[in-house]
């Protein structure tokens, strides 16, 4: 199977095809982000504040979720008053 030599203006008609991808490709805004690198900083500055506060937001939930459990248990005595005192202390620092 031979491929046959493209014409002329099928290379034309396939590079302005490429030109416009292209051309959408750099107008889109993560592209646009990381052309400017002030935009790139600004941009990973917030997301990494993001990142921590959810982090944080999330740990402090789940925890006292976790703490809120442990401290209905009281059939294990070590692990009840371990949680009871733990719960204690968070209501006296609210």
């Amino acid at each position: 199977m031979t491929d046959k030599p493209a014409a002329p203006e099928d290379l034309t008609r396939e590079i302005a095809a490429l030109r416009a991808e292209l051309r959408l490709l750099n107008s889109h805004r993560f592209v646009r982000i990381h052309n400017s690198f002030p935009r790139f900083l600004a941009f990973n500055f917030a997301r990494g504040l993001a990142l921590g506060l959810g982090t944080v937001v999330g740990a402090t939930l789940l925890l006292s979720m976790l703490v809120g459990a442990l401290s209905q248990i009281e059939f294990l005595p070590i692990i009840g008053d371990w949680a009871a005192e733990i719960a204690a202390r968070i209501r006296e620092a609210q």
